[in-house]
């Protein structure tokens, strides 16, 4: 488990562990309510009645609309904003676990670095990033140099071998790596590459900072809605909660993008009911 939280997040967190995740840390990827500003997207953590966030770039890339390029932003956004970022999740009482920074290739090591920077400004010392497994050389160095860990992220890109799909390809990116080098493991991803998350998460807990939690189709089929799909979410909350393994369970709701017209807080609310339930059992 990664984050450091203040005061204030810790009581709530507490509080959610033990009444609303019945022991294990149900929280958002914030990239849930991305189309909703910082200000508002703490508000609605706060509506759903979720304790943890795990941050992700696009609610600072707000902070410089005038960057020129779909990167310069990483460089222009000060880190007065990343303080006040921190400042705003704690006096709301949300804990902060881990800043989602993605990494393509493209990106400068300045860039990378930026990154780092980042998690620590805001007091973290977890980031979370979607990359490709030949670029974990240049991020590991910086892991390396800051003593941040990183949690790799997966899609369901089984054609392109340089991606992270699969449980060889995580074996791949993590071989030869530094301690920092860890997982970021998206169940629904996971599922739709045709791969067992609960299997995984058995044998590979320990190296895993984090979850995604969403339901997709296998065969690389869409997201839907909670218990639409074929991803285990009940099985890995609860293989979470029997094992007591600290582990955050972050909802990263994305079937609105094939359902229009949807309320994000409403259908958040949903997903969270869902993982609740899940753990009555």
């Amino acid at each position: 488990m990664c984050g450091r939280a203040g005061p204030n997040a810790r009581t709530l967190v507490r509080h959610q562990n033990q009444f609303g995740g019945r022991g294990v840390q149900i929280g958002a990827q914030a990239y849930s309510f991305r189309s909703l500003p910082l200000d508002e997207c703490i508000a609605a953590f706060r509506e759903v009645g979720l304790g943890e966030c795990e941050l992700t770039e696009r609610h600072f890339q707000e902070a410089t609309p005038q960057s020129q390029g779909p990167n310069q932003w990483r460089l222009d956004t000060p880190m007065s904003y990343f303080h006040e970022a921190r400042r705003k999740f704690d006096d709301a009482g949300v804990s902060l676990s881990a800043y989602g920074y993605n990494v393509p290739p493209q990106l400068t090591d300045e860039m990378i670095e930026r990154g780092f920077e980042g998690a620590r400004a805001l007091g973290l010392d977890c980031i979370t990033t979607s990359t490709r497994i030949s670029m974990v050389p240049r991020i590991d160095k910086f892991a390396a140099q800051y003593k941040i860990k990183v949690g790799y992220h997966n899609h369901d890109n089984t054609s392109n071998p340089d991606e992270v799909a699969t449980a060889e390809s995580f074996q791949q990116l993590l071989k030869g790596a530094s301690p920092y080098a860890q997982i970021n493991l998206d169940i629904g991803h996971f599922t739709a590459a045709n791969q067992d998350p609960v299997a995984f998460i058995r044998e590979h807990h320990a190296k895993i900072v984090t979850l995604h939690i969403k339901d997709r189709k296998k065969n690389h089929g869409p997201d839907v809605r909670f218990g639409e799909g074929d991803t285990p979410i009940a099985e890995v909350l609860r293989l979470v909660r029997d094992n007591r393994w600290k582990i955050p369970a972050n909802i990263e709701y994305e079937y609105d993008k094939n359902i229009p017209g949807l309320d994000t807080i409403t259908e958040v609310k949903k997903c969270y009911a869902y993982c609740r339930k899940a753990l009555e059992n």
